[in-house]
């Protein structure tokens, strides 16, 4: 069965995702363009560098050939943010990436965009999804895609000097070259090398690469940037004396940072710090929203400068709704992903990196000098993230016990409160926790941020006590 989450569709390559599912969610779409009127204007797909995700575009393109819906096909891997602006700069009224962003790499996807570059919404996905599900792969018109092509039906392009130029337009790249920092790029074998190259080196900056191959497996690791997987990327700033360490998850959405120390710096912090950036030495102004399961320092940096925090339910899509409602300045999550009011809806690690690299050479500051002004300034305060994979029986256990009869531990301090818009998070006076099922996968996560690592990883240890997960940490 097909079932959009948080992140679009997502499945094992051979299990569910396989030709005939791609097709369906290709042929439901077509329909909708259709009910809705746009299906002239056509569609732009692209794809990364994982298994099958060429063919899954082609596979897909074929389809909204069979329906009569041009696509304008990017002939190269991406990311996905390029899709997402491309969106936007054509002015379509969707756009489709075949991708599993961070996912192991026995899963692939399909990630879907409407007008203006968003993340599509439930309200347009589950139909999809459930349209899709109802149909035959008998009853799906295709063209051949090189027939296709010869129809204009399915028509190559580039976009990727625009998408790029549109980066460097909002950066100052004056600033970077006189500085000129030293920067190793990790792209984890994924899309985002060729541009965030040509932006640094255009910037003049000095670059050293690592897992920058084609490797559908990603070297046998998690394609996305976190401690465990950045262990290389750490190595190599501390080898090369680098200013930064940038690595991109799979399909170049998200980052992960590494300062100039070997240190990682987790993206809550990089969230916070690009806002303190923009609102103290660029002198912005505008609100920031971010997700239910992101870092509160956030609100202390905007409640400083009096602007405020706008908490949303976990998906970009909610963080982008939030932007436009409130005119903010910066979204993002604690996962690695944000955007700044003036780029695409979307989340965009190539964007995110150069502002980074901006922020260093405007402040001639190193990260880890940055990093402590945050600490001096607001405080403290440190996340514990720990997930579980789940059966059936235990997610259906935890979320009676949670969700249903909103039972909870003894935390043995005040509550202040507890919301169930996004899973079940309780709010203390110095910090919160939340249990939430993924969108994407089979699993349960949990993530507690206090004052102290200590603290919030006894938060997360109560909550897997009550709710008998196994924690041994």
């Amino acid at each position: 069965m097909i079932s959009f989450g948080t992140g679009g569709w997502r499945a094992i390559i051979g299990d569910e995702f396989i030709r005939t599912n791609i097709r369906r969610v290709a042929c439901a779409l077509a329909r909708r363009m259709k009910q809705e009127g746009v299906a002239d204007a056509g569609i732009v797909i692209g794809y990364d560098r994982r298994f099958l995700s060429r063919e899954g575009a082609i596979w897909f393109s074929e389809v909204l050939a069979g329906e009569g819906i041009k696509t304008y096909f990017v002939n190269l891997s991406c990311p996905t943010p390029q899709i997402m602006f491309t969106v936007k700069h054509m002015d379509l009224p969707y756009g489709a990436m075949i991708t599993a962003s961070h996912n192991p790499a026995i899963y692939n996807g399909i990630k879907l965009f409407t007008r203006g570059g968003r993340d599509a919404t439930l309200e347009v996905t589950d139909p999809i999804g459930e349209a899709a599900n109802a149909l035959t792969d008998a009853e799906i018109p295709s063209v051949d895609f090189e027939l296709a092509r010869k129809q204009e039906l399915v028509v190559f392009i580039d976009p990727r000097d625009t998408y790029i130029d549109s980066i460097m337009n909002q950066i100052n790249m004056d600033a970077i070259r006189r500085r000129r920092p030293r920067v190793v790029l990790d792209p984890m074998f994924g899309v985002s090398l060729a541009g965030l190259q040509t932006i640094l080196y255009t910037a003049r900056c000095d670059i050293d690469v690592i897992n920058d191959r084609h490797d559908a497996f990603f070297g046998g690791h998690l394609p996305a940037p976190n401690p465990e997987t950045l262990v290389d990327l750490q190595a190599a700033v501390r080898d090369h004396h680098a200013d930064l360490g940038i690595a991109t998850d799979g399909d170049a959405d998200r980052l992960g940072i590494i300062d100039e120390k070997g240190n990682y710096v987790s993206a809550n912090l990089i969230l916070v710090l690009l806002y303190h950036y923009l609102l103290r030495y660029k002198g912005w102004h505008g609100a920031a929203v971010r997700n239910i399961a992101t870092t509160h320092l956030l609100d202390r940096v905007a409640e400083a400068f009096g602007e405020k925090c706008i908490e949303v339910p976990v998906g970009f899509k909610y963080i982008s709704s939030g932007m436009e409602e409130n005119d903010a300045l910066i979204g993002g999550e604690s996962s690695g992903g944000l955007t700044v009011r003036g780029h695409i809806s979307g989340k965009d690690g190539l964007y995110a990196a150069s502002q980074l690299v901006e922020m260093i050479s405007v402040t001639g500051r190193p990260l880890s000098s940055l990093v402590q002004e945050i600490y001096d300034t607001y405080g403290e305060m440190h996340m514990a993230e720990y997930d579980w994979a789940l059966t059936e029986e235990s997610r259906t256990a935890i979320h009676e016990t949670i969700m249903v009869r909103k039972e909870l531990p003894d935390f043995g301090k005040e509550v202040e409160r507890v919301s169930y818009m996004d899973g079940c998070k309780v709010y203390f006076p110095d910090g919160w926790i939340i249990v939430r099922f993924s969108g994407t996968e089979p699993r349960v996560r949990v993530f507690a941020e206090a004052d102290t690592e200590a603290h919030a990883k006894d938060l997360v240890r109560i909550m897997a006590d009550f709710t008998s997960l196994p924690f041994d940490h």
